[in-house]
């Protein structure tokens, strides 16, 4: 059977404005044609706040990267250390509201520089198209999260 996405992909990239520049990732990462990413610069990646992610779904995202800067590199000392355990939190969040994790990716400023964040995004593109191939043909549609 030919697995193909639905409509376009909406990709949220918060990143750590200190470690990263959106301008290098832009024109790197392969789509498909209507494909949107939208790139958010933090002051730290550890401000980002769970509530934050959560909007990101609400508004319509179907998967959040947060890139953050290397290990032992950053400026406000733990700030990505508590950047993967928001993404994990908010993982069983979507779990718990049927919408299923692995919609989220957490990412490190390795030694590899940038080429090795653009790969992991691409592939992680991928896996969401097939998350929601899979949710359309077994006729799921994902419940929208509880706006308070």
């Amino acid at each position: 059977m030919n697995r193909a996405f639905v409509g376009p992909l909406k990709l949220y990239i918060y990143y750590c404005s200190g470690s990263f520049e959106a301008g290098t990732l832009k024109g790197k990462l392969h789509g498909e044609p209507g494909d949107e990413f939208k790139f958010i610069g933090l002051p730290c990646s550890g401000k980002m706040d769970i509530l934050y992610l959560v909007k990101s779904f609400e508004t319509g995202a179907d998967g959040v990267v947060l890139l953050t800067c290397a290990e032992n590199k950053c400026r406000y000392l733990e700030g990505n250390l508590r950047a993967p355990r928001r993404i994990d939190e908010v993982n069983s969040l979507l779990e718990e509201a049927g919408v299923g994790s692995g919609r989220l990716l957490s990412l490190s400023l390795g030694e590899e520089g940038n080429g090795d964040i653009v790969s992991e995004i691409n592939i992680f593109c991928r896996q969401l198209r097939n998350m929601a191939v899979d949710n359309v043909e077994m006729n799921i549609s994902e419940p929208a999260l509880v706006r308070y």
